[in-house]
């Protein structure tokens, strides 16, 4: 019969995350530890998975499972810490949660929460090529969008249900609409920009509804331009920028001929202004 020491050496839980990128809520974490005689057949990335199918794969994974473990990091710590590192403390509380304590942990990604109480390995793209990781993924989504169609019901304006807090048109236009409410990030752009009262202030608030919609997005999109969204990937050409910098200025004719929004277009050129003298000074 193996000694119980020898099995947590031999016991290998997946760990990932769900939520990094939206606006809202907090950022989900779950933990995993398959048994290898109770297989769960069709594990994958829950990104490729539809959501009927990630419902049905959640309750295999946790009838079936060893240990299994979901965990979050508040908006709060999101906010205090930083994305990354509220992601790494919501895997290492979802570790800490399995009622059995495993040898080895095996993350989604490039980096390692630290203080798991075992040895760990990154993987890059392990939610795809690891059953357990991709346990892991499921549990951690299904989780984050059960949340937020819930929070839905205490915030219905928002859309949550359908796009659990993502920055999808449908969220951005209700964000311009409306501000942010108490479960979004301040520490991302587009929520932040409404604390700084030069620039979402009072005069913002009285402009007529569909301008001030207009002119939200186009200083978000003003912001991912400059602090160089559009040109991952790319070099950071000055052609490439200034290319995209028209299309924004055409797209958003109708925000730039308004007189209520002059203030909202001074700052967009400024900052894109800025933006260009930089990559200018960076041109070899």
């Amino acid at each position: 019969m193996p000694s119980s020491a020898f099995l947590s050496k031999a016991l290998v839980c997946g760990v990932d995350e769900a939520g990094r990128g939206p606006l809202a809520e907090p950022v989900y974490a779950g933990a995993v530890i398959l048994d290898p005689a109770r297989r769960v057949n069709g594990l994958a990335d829950s990104k490729v998975l539809t959501p009927e199918r990630r419902e049905v794969l959640a309750a295999r994974i946790k009838e079936r499972a060893l240990a299994w473990s979901v965990a979050f990091a508040s908006v709060e710590e999101i906010d205090r810490l930083n994305i990354f590192h509220a992601s790494m403390l919501a895997m290492r509380r979802a570790v800490a949660g399995l009622g059995l304590r495993p040898g080895e942990a095996w993350i989604d990604g490039n980096a390692c929460p630290s203080g798991l109480g075992c040895s760990a390995k990154a993987i890059v793209d392990g939610d795809a090529k690891e059953k357990c990781i991709s346990a892991a993924s499921i549990l951690a989504k299904t989780s984050r969008d059960a949340e937020m169609t819930a929070l839905h019901e205490r915030f219905p304006q928002y859309g949550f249900d359908r796009h659990k807090g993502y920055a999808t048109a449908e969220h951005l236009e209700a964000l311009g609409r409306l501000g942010p409410c108490d479960i979004h990030r301040r520490s991302f752009y587009p929520i932040g920009v409404f604390f700084q009262q030069d620039l979402f202030s009072q005069p913002w608030a009285l402009m007529e509804e569909q301008l001030r919609v207009r002119s939200y997005r186009m200083y978000c999109e003003a912001f991912k331009l400059a602090a160089g969204t559009n040109l991952i990937g790319k070099p950071a050409k000055l052609a490439r920028f200034d290319q995209h910098r028209k299309r924004l200025q055409r797209a958003y004719a109708d925000v730039r001929a308004a007189p209520d929004a002059a203030s909202h277009v001074d700052l967009v050129d400024e900052m894109l202004r800025k933006a260009r003298h930089e990559i200018r000074g960076k041109r070899v």
